[in-house]
This record gives C-alpha cells, sequence and structure tokens, in this order.
C-alpha cells in the first residue's frame, strides 16, 4: 500500500527543488571525500603514474607540458578519486529521485543492473589500469 506522500503528485517547482537538493547532497560527498583525500594527492598521483614510471626507458623522466601541471595534476587526480568512491552515493541519490516514478515491476530489477554495473566497472577499470595501461605505454615508448 502506498503512503500518502508516495500518493502526492509533486509540481514542477516541488521536482527541481528536489533536484537541486540531491544534487547539493552529491557534491557536498565529493567534496568532504576530496577534502579527506587531499592529503594522500602526491601518494594518489604516484600510485597510478607508476606504470608509466616503470616503463620509460634507463635515465628518462616525466616531463610537465604545462607550468602548472605538476601542482595541479595530483588534486585532479584527486578529485576523480573522489567522484568514484562517492559514485555508489551519487547513484543512491539519482535513484531516490527517479525511483518514486517508476512502477513497481520496474523497480525490482534495478538493484541487479546496479550491482552490475559496479562489478563490471571495477573489473574494467582494473583491467585497463593492470593490463591494457602498461602494454599501451610500453608500445608508445618504443614508437619513439
Amino acid at each position: 500500500m502506498l503512503s500518502a506522500e508516495n500518493e502526492k503528485e509533486l509540481t514542477l517547482i516541488d521536482h527541481l527543488v528536489e533536484l537541486r537538493d540531491r544534487i547539493l547532497r552529491s557534491v557536498v560527498a565529493i567534496v568532504v571525500l576530496f577534502l579527506a583525500l587531499f592529503y594522500w594527492a602526491n601518494d594518489i598521483y604516484n600510485y597510478v603514474a607508476l606504470p608509466l614510471i616503470q616503463a620509460l626507458p634507463e635515465g628518462s623522466s616525466m616531463i610537465a607540458i604545462d607550468p602548472t601541471s605538476p601542482f595541479f595534476a595530483p588534486f585532479k587526480l584527486t578529485f576523480y578519486v573522489a567522484f568514484l568512491i562517492a559514485a555508489p552515493y551519487i547513484l543512491y541519490q539519482l535513484w531516490s529521485f527517479v525511483s518514486p516514478g517508476l512502477l513497481e515491476n520496474e523497480k525490482k530489477f534495478v538493484p541487479i543492473v546496479i550491482l552490475f554495473s559496479c562489478i563490471l566497472f571495477l573489473v574494467g577499470a582494473a583491467f585497463a589500469f593492470y593490463v591494457l595501461i602498461p602494454v599501451m605505454v610500453r608500445f608508445f615508448i618504443q614508437l619513439y
């Protein structure tokens, strides 16, 4: 049985206010995670850059093509990591906004789809990081 709150039809403004609130919650989650990871920005950058550094020829190093790159690259990467960690919460906010408009038979497939989407995304990211990037870096270094 539906509650009185679920049966109530919202106006366009009510929907926009709810969407704004959910977007703000998602942004706050990303900012909080970014601030929590900020201390380890250089460690995160070094971990992600490790396959490239290991594939470089002896005596060579990475160079910055923009004067601000050495400073901003770790922070940009940390922001993306914060977004990645906050993705389940962001998906939950998206689901909370969309779910009242779905039928019951549509709602029952969503947890399965979200679970497998997350698993496949993480498997794909791990495959790219541990298999594809080292092969690709070695290939491009050999071209040089």
